[in-house]
């Protein structure tokens, strides 16, 4: 980290009430060129069509025009341009894609809010955060689950997080510890900046568009004071029993032991998320019985556990080798549709590349998948997965011909047509 950011992040921690009231000094040229290497520059172009290589062709003069037009106090962002991405189901999610200018600038900012906000965000917080992963996130889970007294598990979803944060909310909780005119200015114009849509310009009062780089850390902040510290210092005390919560991002569940507690955090919540401009999205929340307990609770009943989905993993109450209760993730099955139907359409659009191209990129695509879902318990549905993918790759190159030899036994001894196997990867998540 930065010195001048490391010495600004141990003042936040050490005086959590502190405003800072001077850091817009830190947006030096070399700290926006520090922040350039850091910066994924393969991204998209926005409306201006610039791209991050022709930004970049003259680097130092750019930045340094950009400083003085932020000293000037001239630097307007332009708007973002919206793209929808598939979510599966046939439904899609809006990205705004900012300017390359305005990402780095904006990446720059996000650093100075991430020094000083990692001091107050709560350890049930994962999503978007420096050293934290769903890995982590699924590990908290499981430890409530399975070293805890959990009975009930609430799981929730916030209807369009991003499309829906209040503008007046989130100026004012960001000014819990920022008091520097230019950052709170900068913030502002972000989030007036408006989405370029076919051409037209739409102006939002709500909402931070997902794409840009300070989204993530303002939609923590958000999010921070709404539940994380809200469900900490003051629902936790209403509890008769044990209760956890887990977030990432807008995704969350929360462990209880008794029941009541669940109920009440259901009848509360919703208020509270009303108060902030949010909606839970009833199908995607629910309260169920589950834990260590469940599966022999439910068996004097002759019903099983129900299940329920987190980070693309479905939660089952299972039993390990042992015969003892185990809480088994595998991955889900909107998870697995998704990627197989992004495979089988990339092998229609890529239908006559050479036999080796699509090789190495359907064995990235698979190691890509294999590193986030190879968990205890995921082989068989990762093998299962292999399989899918190698009947898709046959089906492709079959319509390449009418006069084709692909049968199995021929294409089994083809080293061209060899992809990765799953493994286990992550025994200890």
């Amino acid at each position: 980290m930065n010195t001048k950011l490391a010495r600004i992040a141990d003042k936040a921690k050490k005086d959590r009430s502190i405003r800072f009231t001077s850091l817009a000094h830190l947006l030096t040229p070399e700290f926006l060129l520090e922040t350039w290497r850091q910066m994924n520059r393969k991204g998209a172009s926005g409306v201006d069509g610039e791209t991050t290589k022709e930004f970049e062709r003259d680097l130092g003069t750019r930045v340094k025009q950009l400083h003085a037009r932020l000293k000037a106090r001239q630097y307007r962002p332009l708007p973002v341009r919206r793209v929808e991405i598939p979510k599966g189901n046939g439904k899609t999610r809006p990205l705004g894609i900012p300017t390359v200018e305005d990402r780095l600038l904006q990446r720059a900012v996000a650093r100075i809010l991430s020094a000083i906000y990692e001091q107050d965000f709560l350890k049930c917080s994962y999503g978007f955060r420096p050293g934290r992963n769903p890995h982590q996130a699924l590990r908290a889970l499981r430890g409530h689950l399975v070293g805890g007294k959990v009975r009930h598990v609430y799981e929730a979803d916030i209807r369009g997080y991003f499309n829906h944060i209040n503008h007046d909310w989130l100026r004012k909780m960001v000014a819990h510890r920022i008091a520097d005119p230019v950052i709170m200015s900068l913030i502002g114009k972000w989030l007036r900046a408006g989405v370029m849509q076919d051409g037209v310009v739409i102006h939002v009062h709500e909402g931070s568009p997902q794409g840009g780089p300070i989204s993530p850390v303002l939609a923590n902040i958000y999010l921070h004071y709404v539940l994380d510290l809200w469900f900490e210092k003051k629902f936790k005390t209403w509890c008769q029993g044990e209760a956890y919560l887990t977030r990432f991002a807008d995704d969350f569940a929360v462990c209880f032991q008794y029941k009541r507690d669940a109920e009440r955090l259901d009848h509360i919540l919703k208020k509270r998320m009303k108060k902030f401009n949010l909606e839970l999205a009833p199908e995607k929340t629910r309260m169920l019985r589950f834990g260590r307990f469940a599966r022999e609770e439910m068996a004097k009943y002759s019903k099983k556990p129900e299940t329920f989905e987190f980070l693309g993993f479905k939660h089952v109450c299972g039993t390990d080798q042992n015969g003892k209760t185990a809480i088994v993730r595998i991955p889900s099955k909107k998870s697995c549709r998704k990627f197989l139907d992004s495979t089988h359409e990339w092998l229609k659009r890529h239908l006559h590349w050479k036999r080796r191209d699509q090789q190495r990129q359907l064995a990235s695509r698979l190691r890509g998948f294999y590193q986030y879902f190879a968990l205890h318990h995921c082989l068989p549905k990762l093998y299962w997965i292999y399989g899918e993918i190698l009947r898709q790759w046959r089906k492709a190159l079959r319509r390449r011909s009418q006069r084709h030899r692909m049968f199995w036994s021929y294409l089994r001894s083809r080293d061209w047509f060899q992809l990765p196997q799953p493994k286990l990867l992550h025994p200890t998540v």
